[in-house]
């Protein structure tokens, strides 16, 4: 299946057929196409070789990357950072007032911060497997990145519509945009199934559902919630239709990049 996507993205018509021979599956292409599938194929196993991270699922539509459990750990250190100096989550911390004036790295950095231990203990325990399942499906790197950004729009949204004196902090709008971007999965269905507009309504309520269950529970950021759920649900109807750029090594390579790139200026500013 993932041979005949990187073939059909290349211009050549597949056909995926059982062999009796074999007692297996084969793909065939046209004789005339047969040197340039080969080339095709080979890159694409080239490029997507060497992460052993990635296991399915039950199905293998559901991949988890247990590079999320690296994200986990990034956080639970800055929580410890900040318990022993004060001053780092100062500086990091959404505040509204302060974005106002220009401090923008607030939108970044207040991500990654966390009030107290249960807290953190339940971003993590909740947004661990949403954000694995989320890299799995798009891509290690692509995936993170779109998250991240998903919980950067949840604090946008924090911006835009709460008070001056608004505070927070908190990954729960980065977990809320993971449900989001795997709640628009099902798009990629839209044209590929008799069925898919149908697919898609029951793969967005699902999401909805979950997120009236989980992220709009009494005494949460709920602002935070809904605008970090919307911005994964747009970015997760974008993605879903290019499946073939979740195994494309240099755009996960790059999209990691950006992100690291992202974080480490935006704590360069607060730090100073």
């Amino acid at each position: 299946m993932d041979w005949s996507l990187v073939l059909v993205s290349q211009g050549i018509e597949t056909a995926i057929e059982f062999s009796a021979e074999t007692g297996g599956w084969e793909l065939s292409v046209a004789a005339e196409d047969h040197e340039r599938a080969l080339a095709a194929i080979r890159q694409y196993r080239a490029e997507n070789r060497g992460w052993p991270w990635q296991r399915e699922l039950l199905l293998p539509e559901f991949v988890f990357d247990a590079g999320s459990v690296l994200w986990a750990v990034l956080l639970a250190l800055l929580y410890c950072l900040a318990a022993a100096d004060p001053r780092l989550r100062d500086a990091g911390l959404m505040d509204n007032a302060a974005v106002s004036r220009g401090e923008w790295w607030r939108l970044v950095t207040a991500v990654m911060l966390h009030h107290d231990v249960g807290h953190l203990a339940t971003n993590l325990s909740f947004g661990t497997l949403l954000l694995g399942l989320v890299m799995g499906r798009f891509g290690t790197g692509i995936g993170a990145l779109a998250a991240y950004l998903a919980g950067v729009g949840g604090n946008v949204a924090v911006w835009l519509l709460c008070s001056p004196s608004h505070r927070s902090l908190g990954a729960s709008g980065m977990i809320m945009g993971a449900l989001g971007l795997m709640a628009a999965q099902s798009f990629a269905l839209w044209r590929r199934s008799p069925h898919g507009p149908r697919h898609v309504l029951a793969g967005v309520l699902g999401g909805v559902l979950l997120f009236i269950l989980f992220g709009a529970a009494p005494g949460t950021d709920i602002v935070a919630h809904a605008g970090g759920f919307a911005t994964g649900l747009l970015a997760g109807m974008g993605l879903a239709r290019g499946r073939s750029l979740a195994r494309s090594g240099p755009a996960n390579l790059a999209s990691g990049i950006l992100l690291a790139s992202m974080l480490i200026l935006a704590w360069w500013r607060a730090l100073r």
